[in-house]
């Protein structure tokens, strides 16, 4: 039996283009007839070695990866060419050289080697889990058995463009405590490791009594001496642990309910999951994905894992022939707002349309919220700064104010 072997190829189309790439077949011949078939016109063909020192060596790639952004410009890009009649591997060929992320112009390579062989291009995107999400798989198929791929990629990309409006949104309003915050731990543990230790020799040559703030302030330094470097490397332990679980469902079971009840936080949190679960379920129905596949998708995509027990729940209630809007009624995390815009739209039969409202309406939220957010956190965190350091220079001026009342 013949073992398939690889084929290192160089081509034109019609319009005299050269495109390379690599192709698994039994024979030389095979690649040719499988090249003109596709109407290219070899220009070489040649067998990839797979041993020896022409091997190709993978390193790993450090930090490389494809941001929801690098998706919107991608099918953004990908639905503009397919609308102004480019052919689907004149498309990627086009997108895999000019794409600036090394990681999705190596991804993009093999999806059209695939596309080549003549697999669809939903397909080929499946393949590619870590890159590709769901959602965008599955409304790439809708497309391609509607034969609307062109209008398909559009939406995904003012999806993704929304999607990444919202994070940076949210990033942008969590930065400043985050930096406020930081600032405060390095400024108390060089306070706590260097400064007080030279008041605590100062105190032990005067003798005498100190205040208990003062002797609670010297305790923690001593005890910061000990436990510097096991905290460091505990808390650099805890960042990668917490890296590598974040994103499983036992921890989001657990974290994300804590999340919605946070008193400050807790109601930006509710509206992102509500702005998420409406934008992708509105968009995959518009784009003719069947609504159980959508909600099952949906599901995932929310965040939360509350909003996802609600979603389980709409799509249980669907597939026994009920309404859509019945079962967040028990849900909490939905107000009345939505489930009634929500029934409204599938009374009317326009539910994809209602969807995006709510969307839109949930997105103005964030931005005000976040807003709103800011010009509060700004004055409690310079507070909390001033009161962290000020409580510690007064802790060690105290002896030195009661050595003043002595002499007097």
């Amino acid at each position: 039996m013949a073992s398939t072997l690889t084929y290192q190829y160089a081509v034109r189309d019609k319009s005299g283009k050269l495109i390379t790439g690599k192709i698994p077949a039994d024979s030389q011949a095979a690649v040719a007839q499988k090249l003109k078939s596709m109407g290219y016109a070899p220009v070489s063909i040649s067998q990839v070695s797979g041993g020896g020192m022409s091997k190709e060596l993978a390193l790993p790639s450090l930090g490389a990866k494809v941001k929801l952004k690098d998706l919107a410009i991608f099918s953004r890009q990908f639905a503009t060419m397919i609308n102004a009649g480019l052919s689907l591997l004149r498309s990627l060929s086009i997108l895999e050289e000019q794409t600036e992320n090394k990681e999705l112009a190596k991804v993009l390579s093999e999806v059209r080697q695939d596309v080549e062989t003549g697999q669809s291009l939903s397909s080929s995107l499946g393949k590619h889990p870590m890159i590709f999400p769901p959602l965008m798989v599955n409304m790439t198929r809708a497309g391609e058995v509607g034969g609307f791929l062109d209008a398909v990629m559009l939406q995904i990309a003012e999806n993704y463009e929304a999607e990444t409006k919202l994070r940076g949104k949210v990033k942008s309003a969590m930065t400043y405590p985050v930096v406020v915050f930081c600032i405060a731990i390095l400024a108390v543990t060089g306070m706590l490791l260097f400064i007080v230790p030279v008041f605590a020799k100062m105190f032990l040559t005067l003798g005498g009594e100190l205040p208990a703030p003062t002797k609670i302030l010297i305790t923690m330094s001593n005890l910061l001496k000990i436990l510097a470097i096991p905290l460091f490397f505990g808390a650099i332990g805890g960042f990668i642990v917490w890296g590598r679980v974040k994103h499983k469902e036992s921890v989001h079971r657990v974290v994300d309910p804590i999340k919605l009840k946070l008193p400050v936080f807790g109601s930006l949190f509710q509206k992102i999951a509500l702005a998420r679960f409406a934008r992708n379920l509105g968009t995959m129905l518009q784009s003719g994905v069947p609504i159980l596949q959508s909600l099952d998708i949906v599901a995932e995509t929310t965040g939360n894992s509350v909003v996802g027990d609600a979603v389980r729940d709409i799509q249980t209630s669907v597939r026994n022939g009920e309404s859509i809007t019945g079962p967040l009624t028990g849900h909490a995390v939905f107000p009345p707002m939505v489930v009634q815009m929500m029934a409204v739209g599938e009374d009317t039969g326009a539910l994809d349309a209602m969807l995006h409202k709510i969307a839109e309406f949930y997105d103005t939220e964030v931005e005000a919220t976040t807003e709103s957010l800011t010009a509060l956190i700004e004055p409690l965190m310079i507070a909390f700064l001033g009161g962290i350091i000020g409580s510690m220079i007064i802790a060690l001026y105290m002896p030195i104010f009661k050595i003043f009342d002595l002499i007097k």
